[in-house]
């Protein structure tokens, strides 16, 4: 990619590729021009330069392109992304394998490689680098996490949401690290209780839950008995500590909580909000982060939840969704300042030049009312 400096962008101009800021959150598609307004709010970021493998130019360049090149391109695309979703498939299936023999190992017989496991989280983190949009698709079409895999398909799924949440918080490498590792541990303390707990479908009685609220606490002996460092067993023992001091085993106000638990603490409740379980349905993706950026009660740190909601968006880039004026449409783009309220394109209706038109959403003008199918829209 190359790198372009805000100061010199020309208002609105076009880029003819999607552009980029930490060559990972999208700022812009191409049918999008980079107004005053969004140049100033880079600058206030206090970002220098943006990313593209494009070039800027003065008009959109879609309109400059033959539905022949049009069309090669679509397919070259397509193809592009087939190639990219099966090798995340295949990355997430072998850490979730991975995640399957640590655990084996570290309950059955008090092994911890802090070496391998280090290992493996590297190569995540740096995959997330580039493709963590392939493997946040792969999440979310992973199945009910059964009794046999419940714990492994939660502490992977957590991992790498926390390794995206501290990508954008733009951790050094050795604490990236240290924070995949945490997180992938944070829940070893399960191990040592009856399964028929922590999987029951049920509510489950006084005596249960007081059980459940010591596996913080078990987690963290069984890591400091690992010779784990100190900022891993400590996220152990404080994931379940929130903000307002509610939390547990030790009720810790938010300026006690270590950032490793505040991380974990958000990215565990994001992927138990979106994801299946033997006892309860997925909520989609937009409702789990509502119910996350409501933060009620103050929970959860602020900034940790902004990187989650900046590094996701509420509505994903490619989504398609049904609008407030009963069109269809696609999301084409985020909107920094609200994520709520992304750009999409809409279906049946154009610019006077002929190009789909594209609006920016807007509370009372044009909002989403829900995500669509793909049956829906060739419908």
């Amino acid at each position: 990619m190359k790198d372009f400096l805000v100061k010199e962008i020309e208002p609105d101009s076009y880029f003819s590729t999607n552009t980029y800021l930490d060559r990972g959150f999208v700022l812009t598609a191409p049918e999008i021009p980079y107004t005053v307004q969004l140049i100033n709010l880079i600058e206030k970021w206090n970002y220098i330069s943006i990313y593209s493998e494009g070039e800027a130019g003065k008009e959109y360049f879609a309109g400059n392109v033959s539905n022949a090149e049009q069309e090669g391109t679509a397919g070259l695309s397509q193809q592009l992304d087939y190639d990219k979703l099966e090798k995340a498939e295949g990355i997430y299936s072998g850490f979730l394998a991975f995640t399957e023999t640590v655990f084996f190992r570290a309950g059955t017989s008090n092994e911890f490689d802090m070496n391998l496991i280090s290992e493996k989280i590297k190569e995540i983190a740096d995959y997330i680098k580039d493709d963590r949009r392939f493997l946040m698709r792969v999440l979310k079409k992973s199945g009910i996490a059964d009794e046999k895999n419940y714990l492994s398909i939660h502490s992977a799924g957590s991992t790498i949401l926390s390794l995206i949440i501290g990508s954008y918080l733009k951790l050094p490498p050795y604490r990236m690290i240290e924070l995949g590792v945490a997180s992938l541990m944070h829940e070893v303390g399960m191990l040592k209780l009856p399964a028929q707990i922590y999987l029951s479908q049920n509510p489950l009685n006084a005596q249960e839950q007081k059980a459940i609220m010591t596996h913080p606490i078990l987690g963290y002996s069984m890591l400091k008995s690992f010779s784990a460092p100190l900022p891993v067993c400590l996220a152990a023992l404080e994931h379940h500590e929130r903000e307002n001091a509610t939390g547990y085993p030790r009720r810790l106000p938010g300026d006690k909580i270590s950032l490793y638990s505040k991380i974990i603490a958000v990215a565990c409740s994001y992927e138990a909000l979106s994801s299946k379980r033997p006892h309860k349905e997925a909520k989609d993706g937009y409702t789990g982060m509502l119910e996350l950026l409501k933060n009620e009660g103050k929970k959860y740190d602020d900034t940790v939840v902004k990187a989650l909601v900046l590094s996701l968006s509420i509505y994903p880039i490619g989504l398609y969704v049904l609008l407030s004026n009963d069109k269809k449409g696609q999301v084409v783009d985020v909107n920094p300042e609200n994520p709520r309220f992304p750009i999409v394109q809409i279906f049946g209706e154009y610019t006077p030049d002929g190009k789909i038109k594209t609006q920016q959403t807007a509370q009372d003008v044009l909002t989403i009312v829900r995500p669509l199918n793909r049956a829906e829209i060739d419908s």
